[in-house]
Formats: C-alpha cells, sequence, structure tokens
C-alpha cells in the first residue's frame, strides 16, 4: 500500500545487515519509504533536505538539535542504535513536540545477561585459573580452589533492575538463589513483582556471595560502589561488572581482588581500550573481558526487529510497546552533566 511516511535510515557505523533481518527490512517497507539506508554516514546537508518529510529517524547519534527539530514538522519518533540515550537530541524540544525517542537498549538485555551469568559460572568455580594450571602443568586433580563455591542456592544482589537485570532473573532462577535489589529509582512492588526482594545498597554489598553491577550510569551514581562497600563484602565474594565501570571505584576493587577479600568479573574499564600498563591487568583473582557482553553481532538483530516493531504500533496511532521510551525525569538526571542539559549520553 502506498504511504507518505519517511523514515531516515541511518545507523552508520553499524551496517543495515548488522541490525536489520530481510525480513525486518520488507516490513519497515510496507509501512514507511526508506531515505538513505545505506552502509556510509549520513552528512549534514543530506539530513537537512530529508528531515522536513520524515516521519522517524533511525540512527547512531543522530544530530538532531532544536532547529533541525523545528524543521521536520512530520517527525513522530526517533530510535537510536547505540543502547543510549545520546546528548545528540534536543529532548525538550522532541518532549514539547510529542515526538517519541526510543533507545535500543533492551536488545542487548538477553545478550548481556547470558554473559554475566557465564562469567559469573567461570569465576565461582575457578574455571580461568584451572585451565591455566592445567595448561602450565601445575594442576591439582579434582581439586578445588580456596574461593570456590557453588552458585546453588547463593544470596544475590543486584544494584539496578533494568532490562538486563531482569533477563537475568529468568537465568538464575535454576539455581534457586535469593535475589536482594537496589535500585532507588523503582518502588518496593515493583521489585517484588519481578520475584526479588528491595535492599539497602549496604544490605546488598555486605550479605550477598555475588553482587551484579547493572545501573544505568548517571552523574549521581558515579563511584556509587565505593571503596567503604567493598570493604564490607563477604571473603571470596564475586563482584560483576557488566554495565559501566562507572559506578565503581576501579581502583579499590582491583585492590580488594589482589589482596584475596574479593573476585571479580569485569567486562567494561573506565578506559577502553586499557593502558597497556593499567594494574587490572595483572592482578589477581580477577576475570577480565574486553567489552564483549553484547558483541554477538548475529544477535544485534534484534535491534531492527524492535525498532520495527514499535513503528508498526505507532503507524497503527498506538504507542511504542518493545523499546526503551525516554522520560523526561530520566533524562534530566542522566544527562544532568552534559553541555546540553536536559540531554544525555551513553552507549552499549
Amino acid at each position: 500500500m502506498p504511504t507518505t511516511r519517511k523514515v531516515i535510515v541511518a545507523p552508520y557505523p553499524r551496517t543495515m545487515r548488522e541490525i536489520f533481518a530481510e525480513e525486518d527490512l520488507e516490513r519497515l517497507g510496507e509501512i514507511a519509504e526508506l531515505v538513505w539506508a545505506r552502509d556510509e554516514a549520513l552528512s549534514a546537508e543530506v539530513l537537512d533536505a530529508a528531515l522536513p518529510d520524515a516521519w522517524a529517524v533511525i540512527g547512531l547519534d543522530p544530530a538532531l538539535d532544536a532547529a533541525r527539530l523545528r524543521a521536520a514538522s512530520r517527525l513522530r519518533a526517533i530510535i537510536e542504535v547505540g543502547g543510549h540515550f545520546p546528548p545528540t537530541i534536543d529532548y525538550a524540544e522532541c518532549f514539547m513536540r510529542g515526538i517519541r525517542v526510543l533507545s535500543c537498549a533492551p536488545a542487548f538485555a538477553k545478550q548481556v545477561a547470558e554473559m554475566a551469568l557465564g562469567m559469573t559460572l567461570a569465576s565461582c568455580r575457578g574455571m580461568v585459573e584451572a585451565h591455566l594450571a592445567v595448561q602450565a602443568g601445575r594442576e591439582e586433580w579434582q581439586g578445588d580452589l580456596a574461593g570456590d563455591f557453588s552458585l546453588f542456592g547463593q544470596r544475590v544482589g543486584f544494584v539496578g533492575f533494568g532490562s538486563i537485570a531482569r533477563e537475568l532473573v529468568t537465568l538464575l532462577a535454576p539455581f534457586g538463589c535469593s535475589i536482594d535489589v537496589f535500585d532507588p529509582w523503582l518502588t518496593r512492588s515493583v521489585i517484588e513483582a519481578g520475584g526479588c526482594r528491595p535492599a539497602s545498597l549496604e544490605t546488598v554489598m555486605s550479605e550477598a556471595r555475588v553482587v551484579f553491577v547493572l545501573a544505568t550510569p548517571t552523574p549521581e551514581n558515579q563511584g556509587l560502589i565505593s571503596r567503604e562497600l567493598i570493604e564490607t563484602m563477604p571473603q571470596h565474594a564475586l563482584l560483576v561488572v557488566i554495565s559501566r565501570a562507572h559506578l565503581v571505584d576501579f581502583d579499590a576493587v582491583v585492590e580488594a581482588a589482589n589482596a584475596g577479600h574479593i573476585r571479580a568479573a569485569i567486562d567494561v574499564f573506565p578506559t577502553e581500550p586499557m593502558p597497556a600498563a593499567a594494574p587490572v591487568r595483572a592482578a589477581a583473582n580477577l576475570l577480565l573481558s574486553p567489552h564483549r557482553a553484547a558483541s554477538i553481532r548475529r544477535e544485534r538483530r534484534a535491534i531492527g526487529r524492535m525498532a520495527v516493531d514499535d513503528l508498526e504500533l505507532m503507524a497503527r496511532g498506538l504507542p511504542p510497546l518493545v523499546l526503551q521510551v525516554a522520560q523526561p525525569e530520566a533524562i534530566r538526571r542522566r544527562l544532568a552533566d552534559t553541555p546540553q542539559g536536559p540531554g544525555e549520553r551513553k552507549r552499549a
């Protein structure tokens, strides 16, 4: 059926085939005419020429300030494909105009949760250490390491209860873990409905055998997992840093692990790539991963599927239900330290 809707599709440096399965591109083409849709950077000139007729924009860090948004009188949706709400968008203008700003962050949740569980099992059973010992010919047959433990029946703590945490609840279910959650953005009833127990940050850190750092970075939670809180963790407890290093006192984590107080499984770092001489590279009791939790490219097609799902709903006059919707209160808190004020940033 002919349509007057136009969608600017500019995911570069992500590729079209990276985020869209063929069937999802076909679905998108049934509800809108695709503009650009190439594996090349979209120039400012092409963007400005296309915006007046655009119904939606799909892009990575799309440069949409107030002036451009005012020129886009038909625009109803902006979908970012990096896993964050970028500061390149004027959110105040979007909220005033009723333009939906959607993040693809939920598309990464399953594979990040899977990686978190995998790193947890490898850490609590000393798999990497045992592997290296066998390679070096110094293995202990049928032996265990001093800090080894089973995940079954353990008390687990979550710092943050977003989409990754909810997927992780499902993955942990067979292990019969009890889960304490610290998330000041949620009410007790929401956490309890997710099958978990609300708790203070102090309780999570001092009583859980495994603590997962899952919260979205904001100016107010930088260094939230402080040296003092790390010192309260039980001997040989495991800290899994899977969202952002921004949330932890990274030096304190490395020192506590090196001293044998805790173990840590880390996928994200304060500086990426890490400097060659970074102390974390040589520290003991650590499992390190170079920001690979969401790296499975074939799984990234969930981005395109979810984007088209929400655009199909919007084309029928319904609200988006699949991707993460920018909320004014959350955007103000997350981007309070950016030059744009109520704008925001962070990529998955």
